[in-house]
Protein backbone atom coordinates (compact mmCIF):
# COMPACT_ATOMS: atom_id res chain seq x y z
CA UNK A 1 0.00 0.00 0.00
CA UNK A 2 0.86 3.56 -1.00
CA UNK A 3 0.03 7.36 -0.37
CA UNK A 4 1.55 9.58 -2.50
CA UNK A 5 0.66 13.50 -3.21
CA UNK A 6 -0.08 14.16 -7.35
CA UNK A 7 -1.87 16.55 -9.47
CA UNK A 8 -3.67 14.81 -12.11
CA UNK A 9 -3.85 16.24 -15.90
CA UNK A 10 -6.97 18.69 -16.04
CA UNK A 11 -7.62 18.89 -12.11
CA UNK A 12 -7.42 22.30 -10.37
CA UNK A 13 -5.96 20.94 -7.22
CA UNK A 14 -3.23 18.39 -5.93
CA UNK A 15 -5.07 15.00 -4.16
CA UNK A 16 -3.88 12.12 -2.52
CA UNK A 17 -3.72 8.99 -4.23
CA UNK A 18 -4.06 5.82 -2.09
CA UNK A 19 -3.04 2.53 -3.54
CA UNK A 20 -4.18 -0.50 -1.98
CA UNK A 21 -3.23 -4.12 -3.62
CA UNK A 22 -3.92 -2.66 -7.47
CA UNK A 23 -6.78 -0.16 -6.47
CA UNK A 24 -6.85 3.28 -6.14
CA UNK A 25 -8.93 5.73 -4.65
CA UNK A 26 -7.98 9.76 -4.99
CA UNK A 27 -9.04 12.08 -2.79
CA UNK A 28 -9.18 16.14 -3.96
CA UNK A 29 -7.24 18.27 -1.58
CA UNK A 30 -6.76 21.74 -2.91
CA UNK A 31 -2.82 23.30 -2.38
CA UNK A 32 0.07 20.75 -2.18
CA UNK A 33 0.44 22.25 1.24
CA UNK A 34 -2.42 20.55 2.14
CA UNK A 35 -2.46 17.62 0.14
CA UNK A 36 0.94 16.79 1.95
CA UNK A 37 -1.14 17.50 5.31
CA UNK A 38 -3.68 15.09 4.69
CA UNK A 39 -1.23 11.91 3.46
CA UNK A 40 0.37 12.43 6.92
CA UNK A 41 -2.75 12.20 8.43
CA UNK A 42 -3.97 9.02 6.24
CA UNK A 43 -0.01 7.47 6.92
CA UNK A 44 -0.97 7.85 10.62
CA UNK A 45 -4.16 6.63 10.57
CA UNK A 46 -2.96 3.58 8.29
CA UNK A 47 0.07 2.75 10.84
CA UNK A 48 -2.56 2.61 13.68
CA UNK A 49 -5.37 0.36 12.22
CA UNK A 50 -4.74 -0.74 8.78
CA UNK A 51 -6.85 0.21 5.54
CA UNK A 52 -10.43 -0.57 7.04
CA UNK A 53 -9.04 2.98 9.54
CA UNK A 54 -9.71 4.94 6.26
CA UNK A 55 -13.52 3.97 5.74
CA UNK A 56 -15.23 5.70 8.92
CA UNK A 57 -13.14 8.70 8.58
CA UNK A 58 -12.97 11.32 5.87
CA UNK A 59 -9.76 13.65 5.50
CA UNK A 60 -10.33 16.82 6.71
CA UNK A 61 -11.20 19.60 4.31
CA UNK A 62 -8.08 22.21 3.07
CA UNK A 63 -8.61 25.61 4.24
CA UNK A 64 -9.91 28.28 1.98
CA UNK A 65 -6.80 30.03 1.58
CA UNK A 66 -4.42 26.46 0.94
CA UNK A 67 -6.94 25.55 -2.10
CA UNK A 68 -7.13 28.99 -3.46
CA UNK A 69 -3.59 28.70 -3.37
CA UNK A 70 -3.37 26.16 -6.14
CA UNK A 71 -6.11 27.11 -7.70
CA UNK A 72 -4.20 30.73 -9.09
CA UNK A 73 -1.71 29.33 -9.93
CA UNK A 74 -4.04 26.74 -12.07
CA UNK A 75 -5.62 29.66 -13.47
CA UNK A 76 -2.52 31.23 -14.48
CA UNK A 77 -2.34 29.19 -17.45
CA UNK A 78 -5.88 29.63 -18.04
CA UNK A 79 -6.65 32.90 -17.68
CA UNK A 80 -5.42 36.21 -18.94
CA UNK A 81 -2.33 37.56 -16.80
CA UNK A 82 -4.85 40.71 -16.06
CA UNK A 83 -7.76 37.96 -14.69
CA UNK A 84 -5.58 36.22 -12.74
CA UNK A 85 -4.12 39.29 -11.07
CA UNK A 86 -7.57 40.71 -10.99
CA UNK A 87 -8.45 36.92 -8.90
CA UNK A 88 -5.31 37.19 -6.47
CA UNK A 89 -5.68 41.00 -5.38
CA UNK A 90 -9.54 40.14 -4.34
CA UNK A 91 -8.62 37.36 -2.45
CA UNK A 92 -5.70 39.08 -0.70
CA UNK A 93 -7.71 42.01 -0.15
CA UNK A 94 -11.34 41.02 0.92
CA UNK A 95 -11.98 37.30 0.74
CA UNK A 96 -8.67 35.44 2.67
CA UNK A 97 -8.82 37.91 5.43
CA UNK A 98 -12.59 36.78 6.12
CA UNK A 99 -12.48 33.50 4.99
CA UNK A 100 -8.85 31.86 5.05
CA UNK A 101 -8.63 30.08 7.77
CA UNK A 102 -11.55 28.57 7.32
CA UNK A 103 -12.30 25.28 5.82
CA UNK A 104 -13.89 24.79 3.14
CA UNK A 105 -16.88 22.68 3.90
CA UNK A 106 -17.60 24.75 7.04
CA UNK A 107 -18.19 28.29 4.96
CA UNK A 108 -22.13 29.02 5.34
CA UNK A 109 -24.78 31.13 2.98
CA UNK A 110 -25.53 33.27 6.10
CA UNK A 111 -21.75 33.67 6.74
CA UNK A 112 -21.98 34.79 3.04
CA UNK A 113 -24.68 36.83 3.53
CA UNK A 114 -22.72 38.94 6.86
CA UNK A 115 -19.63 39.42 4.45
CA UNK A 116 -21.22 41.16 1.92
CA UNK A 117 -23.36 43.17 4.53
CA UNK A 118 -19.52 44.45 6.35
CA UNK A 119 -18.33 44.67 2.87
CA UNK A 120 -21.32 47.63 2.34
CA UNK A 121 -20.82 49.25 5.57
CA UNK A 122 -17.39 50.44 4.49
CA UNK A 123 -19.31 51.94 2.03
CA UNK A 124 -17.49 50.57 -0.34
CA UNK A 125 -18.67 50.57 -4.33
CA UNK A 126 -20.82 48.48 -5.66
CA UNK A 127 -18.78 46.71 -8.34
CA UNK A 128 -15.78 46.04 -5.82
CA UNK A 129 -18.40 44.52 -3.16
CA UNK A 130 -19.11 42.67 -6.79
CA UNK A 131 -15.92 41.54 -7.35
CA UNK A 132 -15.22 40.22 -4.05
CA UNK A 133 -18.25 38.20 -4.02
CA UNK A 134 -17.17 36.92 -7.56
CA UNK A 135 -13.65 36.07 -6.59
CA UNK A 136 -15.21 33.88 -3.67
CA UNK A 137 -17.60 32.27 -5.84
CA UNK A 138 -15.36 31.33 -8.64
CA UNK A 139 -12.81 29.71 -5.84
CA UNK A 140 -15.70 27.68 -4.32
CA UNK A 141 -16.84 27.04 -7.74
CA UNK A 142 -13.58 25.35 -8.69
CA UNK A 143 -13.80 23.40 -5.26
CA UNK A 144 -17.33 21.85 -6.26
CA UNK A 145 -15.58 20.74 -9.42
CA UNK A 146 -13.15 18.71 -7.72
CA UNK A 147 -15.50 17.05 -5.45
CA UNK A 148 -14.52 18.97 -1.91
CA UNK A 149 -18.04 20.27 -0.93
CA UNK A 150 -21.40 19.78 -2.62
CA UNK A 151 -22.78 23.21 -3.18
CA UNK A 152 -21.36 26.38 -4.00
CA UNK A 153 -23.10 28.71 -1.11
CA UNK A 154 -21.84 32.27 -2.60
CA UNK A 155 -24.06 31.42 -5.60
CA UNK A 156 -27.21 33.80 -6.56
CA UNK A 157 -26.56 36.70 -4.07
CA UNK A 158 -26.69 39.66 -6.56
CA UNK A 159 -29.74 41.05 -5.04
CA UNK A 160 -27.43 41.32 -1.41
CA UNK A 161 -24.86 43.06 -3.54
CA UNK A 162 -25.70 46.75 -2.60
CA UNK A 163 -24.12 50.01 -2.08
CA UNK A 164 -24.50 53.53 -0.69
CA UNK A 165 -21.95 54.82 -2.57
CA UNK A 166 -23.01 56.55 -5.76
CA UNK A 167 -22.78 54.76 -9.16
CA UNK A 168 -19.98 56.82 -11.38
CA UNK A 169 -21.55 57.87 -14.39
CA UNK A 170 -19.82 57.73 -17.74
CA UNK A 171 -18.31 61.75 -18.12
CA UNK A 172 -17.70 62.80 -21.17
CA UNK A 173 -16.78 66.62 -23.05
CA UNK A 174 -18.74 68.73 -25.04
CA UNK A 175 -18.06 69.45 -28.36
CA UNK A 176 -16.65 72.98 -27.50
CA UNK A 177 -14.54 71.63 -24.44
CA UNK A 178 -13.28 69.28 -27.29
CA UNK A 179 -11.77 71.77 -29.36
CA UNK A 180 -10.39 73.73 -26.37
CA UNK A 181 -8.33 71.05 -24.94
CA UNK A 182 -7.46 69.95 -28.61
CA UNK A 183 -6.39 73.89 -29.03
CA UNK A 184 -4.25 73.52 -25.70
CA UNK A 185 -2.72 70.20 -26.78
CA UNK A 186 -1.64 71.91 -30.62
CA UNK A 187 0.08 74.77 -29.21
CA UNK A 188 1.50 73.33 -25.61
CA UNK A 189 2.49 70.12 -25.81
CA UNK A 190 4.45 68.26 -28.94
CA UNK A 191 3.32 66.58 -32.00
CA UNK A 192 3.73 63.24 -30.56
CA UNK A 193 1.17 64.42 -27.36
CA UNK A 194 -1.08 66.38 -29.70
CA UNK A 195 -1.68 63.38 -31.47
CA UNK A 196 -1.88 60.95 -28.76
CA UNK A 197 -4.94 63.18 -27.01
CA UNK A 198 -6.33 63.48 -30.48
CA UNK A 199 -6.16 59.62 -31.49
CA UNK A 200 -8.11 58.66 -27.75
CA UNK A 201 -10.96 61.35 -28.48
CA UNK A 202 -11.26 60.41 -32.16
CA UNK A 203 -10.97 56.56 -31.80
CA UNK A 204 -12.04 55.92 -28.18
CA UNK A 205 -9.36 53.40 -27.75
CA UNK A 206 -8.51 52.04 -24.16
CA UNK A 207 -5.21 53.15 -22.78
CA UNK A 208 -3.44 49.73 -23.24
CA UNK A 209 -4.65 49.70 -26.83
CA UNK A 210 -3.45 53.15 -27.45
CA UNK A 211 0.36 52.05 -26.09
CA UNK A 212 0.24 48.67 -28.21
CA UNK A 213 -0.99 50.66 -30.97
CA UNK A 214 1.94 49.79 -34.17
CA UNK A 215 2.32 52.09 -37.08
CA UNK A 216 1.15 48.76 -39.44
CA UNK A 217 -2.01 48.71 -38.12
CA UNK A 218 -3.35 51.37 -39.64
CA UNK A 219 -4.54 51.50 -42.62
CA UNK A 220 -4.44 55.52 -44.45
CA UNK A 221 -6.39 54.64 -48.03
CA UNK A 222 -4.82 55.75 -50.93
CA UNK A 223 -5.90 59.69 -50.57
CA UNK A 224 -8.06 61.45 -48.17
CA UNK A 225 -11.52 60.90 -50.37
CA UNK A 226 -10.38 56.85 -50.02
CA UNK A 227 -12.98 55.68 -47.00
CA UNK A 228 -10.70 52.92 -47.28
CA UNK A 229 -9.15 54.19 -43.30
CA UNK A 230 -9.34 52.68 -40.39
CA UNK A 231 -7.25 51.85 -37.32
CA UNK A 232 -7.37 47.59 -37.07
CA UNK A 233 -6.84 47.11 -33.32
CA UNK A 234 -5.63 44.12 -32.19
CA UNK A 235 -3.35 43.96 -29.19
CA UNK A 236 -3.66 45.44 -25.59
CA UNK A 237 -0.70 46.32 -23.33
CA UNK A 238 -0.95 44.81 -19.85
CA UNK A 239 0.94 47.38 -17.93
CA UNK A 240 -0.41 46.29 -14.54
CA UNK A 241 0.27 42.34 -14.45
CA UNK A 242 2.39 40.88 -16.70
CA UNK A 243 4.05 43.95 -19.05
CA UNK A 244 3.45 42.55 -22.11
CA UNK A 245 1.50 42.28 -24.88
CA UNK A 246 -2.15 40.38 -25.05
CA UNK A 247 -5.25 40.39 -27.12
CA UNK A 248 -8.09 43.04 -26.66
CA UNK A 249 -10.63 43.14 -23.96
CA UNK A 250 -13.09 40.96 -26.48
CA UNK A 251 -10.49 38.63 -26.95
CA UNK A 252 -11.27 39.71 -31.12
CA UNK A 253 -9.36 42.42 -32.76
CA UNK A 254 -11.90 45.21 -34.62
CA UNK A 255 -11.80 47.80 -36.94
CA UNK A 256 -12.21 51.66 -35.95
CA UNK A 257 -12.86 54.11 -38.74
CA UNK A 258 -10.85 57.26 -39.16
CA UNK A 259 -12.26 60.60 -39.93
CA UNK A 260 -10.02 63.03 -42.49
CA UNK A 261 -9.36 65.21 -39.95
CA UNK A 262 -8.10 62.57 -37.69
CA UNK A 263 -5.55 60.81 -40.97
CA UNK A 264 -4.45 63.73 -41.23
CA UNK A 265 -2.79 64.30 -37.80
CA UNK A 266 -1.64 60.55 -37.70
CA UNK A 267 -0.13 60.96 -41.45
CA UNK A 268 1.75 64.28 -39.99
CA UNK A 269 3.24 61.64 -37.45
CA UNK A 270 4.14 59.35 -39.41
CA UNK A 271 5.81 61.44 -41.87
CA UNK A 272 7.89 63.21 -39.25
CA UNK A 273 9.06 59.37 -38.04
CA UNK A 274 10.21 58.67 -41.59
CA UNK A 275 12.24 61.41 -41.58
CA UNK A 276 13.94 60.13 -38.73
CA UNK A 277 14.38 56.74 -39.63
CA UNK A 278 15.76 57.74 -43.09
CA UNK A 279 18.65 59.71 -41.65
CA UNK A 280 19.63 56.79 -39.85
CA UNK A 281 19.25 54.60 -42.73
CA UNK A 282 15.89 52.95 -42.28
CA UNK A 283 12.86 53.00 -43.87
CA UNK A 284 10.01 50.42 -42.07
CA UNK A 285 8.74 51.40 -39.19
CA UNK A 286 5.67 48.53 -39.51
CA UNK A 287 6.33 47.05 -36.39
CA UNK A 288 7.03 50.20 -34.15
CA UNK A 289 5.06 51.82 -31.33
CA UNK A 290 3.17 54.70 -32.45
CA UNK A 291 2.87 56.07 -29.15
CA UNK A 292 6.49 54.97 -27.15
CA UNK A 293 8.32 56.30 -24.84
CA UNK A 294 11.20 57.93 -24.59
CA UNK A 295 13.11 55.19 -24.31
CA UNK A 296 11.05 52.97 -27.25
CA UNK A 297 9.23 51.25 -24.79
CA UNK A 298 5.19 51.32 -24.79
CA UNK A 299 4.06 54.05 -22.76
CA UNK A 300 2.94 54.56 -19.13
CA UNK A 301 -0.71 56.45 -19.76
CA UNK A 302 -0.47 56.80 -15.79
CA UNK A 303 2.43 58.66 -16.17
CA UNK A 304 1.20 60.75 -19.55
CA UNK A 305 -1.81 61.80 -17.72
CA UNK A 306 0.36 63.05 -15.18
CA UNK A 307 2.38 64.73 -16.54
CA UNK A 308 1.12 66.05 -20.08
CA UNK A 309 -3.25 65.79 -19.62
CA UNK A 310 -3.90 66.89 -16.60
CA UNK A 311 -2.04 70.29 -16.89
CA UNK A 312 -3.38 70.49 -20.62
CA UNK A 313 -6.89 70.59 -18.33
CA UNK A 314 -5.71 73.13 -16.59
CA UNK A 315 -4.56 74.69 -19.43
CA UNK A 316 -7.38 74.52 -21.72
CA UNK A 317 -9.55 76.08 -18.65
CA UNK A 318 -11.51 72.48 -17.92
CA UNK A 319 -12.31 70.44 -15.30
CA UNK A 320 -10.87 67.64 -13.94
CA UNK A 321 -11.66 64.65 -15.46
CA UNK A 322 -9.72 61.00 -16.29
CA UNK A 323 -8.17 60.41 -19.29
CA UNK A 324 -10.10 57.61 -20.12
CA UNK A 325 -12.72 59.92 -19.85
CA UNK A 326 -11.87 60.77 -23.51
CA UNK A 327 -12.68 57.50 -24.83
CA UNK A 328 -16.44 58.16 -23.34
CA UNK A 329 -16.02 61.06 -25.05
CA UNK A 330 -15.77 59.55 -28.22
CA UNK A 331 -18.81 57.38 -27.69
CA UNK A 332 -20.92 60.70 -26.94
CA UNK A 333 -19.70 62.42 -29.75
CA UNK A 334 -20.84 59.22 -31.86
CA UNK A 335 -24.10 59.20 -30.68
CA UNK A 336 -24.50 63.09 -31.03
CA UNK A 337 -24.02 62.52 -34.89
CA UNK A 338 -26.83 60.35 -35.04
CA UNK A 339 -24.47 57.14 -35.32
CA UNK A 340 -26.77 53.40 -34.87
CA UNK A 341 -25.94 52.25 -31.04
CA UNK A 342 -24.88 49.16 -33.19
CA UNK A 343 -22.08 51.34 -34.84
CA UNK A 344 -21.01 52.70 -31.16
CA UNK A 345 -20.91 49.50 -29.79
CA UNK A 346 -18.56 48.00 -32.42
CA UNK A 347 -16.38 50.77 -32.96
CA UNK A 348 -15.72 50.88 -28.90
CA UNK A 349 -15.08 47.15 -28.89
CA UNK A 350 -18.59 46.99 -26.80
CA UNK A 351 -20.04 43.33 -25.52
CA UNK A 352 -23.65 44.44 -26.48
CA UNK A 353 -25.72 46.73 -27.18
CA UNK A 354 -27.43 47.07 -23.40
CA UNK A 355 -23.88 47.67 -22.56
CA UNK A 356 -23.91 50.84 -24.76
CA UNK A 357 -26.96 52.00 -23.77
CA UNK A 358 -26.37 51.86 -20.15
CA UNK A 359 -23.11 53.99 -20.09
CA UNK A 360 -23.62 56.24 -23.06
CA UNK A 361 -27.60 56.78 -22.92
CA UNK A 362 -27.70 59.38 -20.43
CA UNK A 363 -25.13 61.11 -22.21
CA UNK A 364 -27.16 62.72 -25.13
CA UNK A 365 -27.77 65.91 -24.97
CA UNK A 366 -31.58 67.20 -25.20
CA UNK A 367 -32.84 64.02 -26.30
CA UNK A 368 -34.87 63.65 -22.80
CA UNK A 369 -35.84 67.05 -22.52
CA UNK A 370 -36.73 67.32 -26.24
CA UNK A 371 -39.83 65.22 -25.32
CA UNK A 372 -41.34 67.63 -22.37
CA UNK A 373 -40.66 70.27 -24.22
CA UNK A 374 -43.32 69.01 -26.65
CA UNK A 375 -45.94 69.02 -23.53
CA UNK A 376 -45.90 72.33 -23.32
CA UNK A 377 -47.69 72.60 -26.89
CA UNK A 378 -50.03 70.20 -25.78
CA UNK A 379 -50.74 71.71 -22.36
CA UNK A 380 -50.14 75.40 -22.23
CA UNK A 381 -53.16 77.56 -22.21
CA UNK A 382 -54.00 79.38 -25.19
CA UNK A 383 -53.23 82.82 -25.73
CA UNK A 384 -55.79 83.26 -28.47
CA UNK A 385 -58.79 82.04 -30.29
CA UNK A 386 -56.09 80.09 -32.60
CA UNK A 387 -57.88 76.60 -32.87
CA UNK A 388 -55.43 74.05 -30.89
CA UNK A 389 -54.42 71.65 -34.32
CA UNK A 390 -52.91 75.09 -35.48
CA UNK A 391 -51.14 76.15 -32.20
CA UNK A 392 -50.15 72.67 -31.77
CA UNK A 393 -48.32 72.35 -35.58
CA UNK A 394 -46.42 75.97 -35.38
CA UNK A 395 -44.97 74.28 -32.01
CA UNK A 396 -43.81 71.53 -33.79
CA UNK A 397 -42.52 73.44 -36.41
CA UNK A 398 -40.51 75.72 -33.98
CA UNK A 399 -39.43 72.37 -32.18
CA UNK A 400 -37.78 70.99 -35.78
CA UNK A 401 -36.26 74.50 -36.83
CA UNK A 402 -34.52 74.24 -32.87
CA UNK A 403 -33.31 70.38 -33.36
CA UNK A 404 -31.76 71.75 -36.84
CA UNK A 405 -30.03 74.91 -35.24
CA UNK A 406 -28.19 72.60 -32.63
CA UNK A 407 -26.65 69.07 -33.75
CA UNK A 408 -29.39 67.06 -35.25
CA UNK A 409 -29.59 68.42 -38.49
CA UNK A 410 -32.95 69.10 -40.61
CA UNK A 411 -32.48 65.95 -42.58
CA UNK A 412 -36.40 64.57 -42.05
CA UNK A 413 -39.36 65.72 -40.11
CA UNK A 414 -37.58 63.33 -36.96
CA UNK A 415 -34.21 63.66 -37.61
CA UNK A 416 -32.76 62.21 -33.97
CA UNK A 417 -32.18 58.55 -35.37
CA UNK A 418 -30.69 57.99 -32.07
CA UNK A 419 -34.01 58.52 -30.31
CA UNK A 420 -35.25 56.43 -32.79
CA UNK A 421 -32.44 53.40 -32.18
CA UNK A 422 -33.52 53.54 -28.45
CA UNK A 423 -37.01 53.48 -28.64
CA UNK A 424 -37.10 50.64 -31.68
CA UNK A 425 -34.83 49.12 -29.07
CA UNK A 426 -36.75 49.29 -25.99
Amino acid sequence: MGVKVRKPKNHTSWCVVIDDQGRSKTISVGSREAAERVKGEIEARLALGGVESLEPVKPSSPTLAEYARGWLKAIEHERKPSTAGFYGQYLRLYVLPRFGESMLDDIKRDQVKRFIGDLRARNLAKNTIRLAVTTLRAVLTAAVEDGLIEHNVAQRLGRFVKSEKAKREATSLAPKEVERLLTSAKEGSGLRDYALVFTAIRAGLREGELAGLEWGDIQFGASEGDPDRYILVRRSYDRRWSRRMLTPKSNKPRRVDMSRQFRSVLLELRDARLLEVFVQGESDISDELVFPSEAGTPIEMNNFSERVFKPLLTQAGLRRIRFHDLRHTFGSLLIQTGASLAYVRDQMGRSSIQVTVDIYGHLIPGANVSFVDRLDGLTSPQQSATPPQQSYKRESEDFEQVLGDRWLGGRDSNPDTQIQSLQSYH
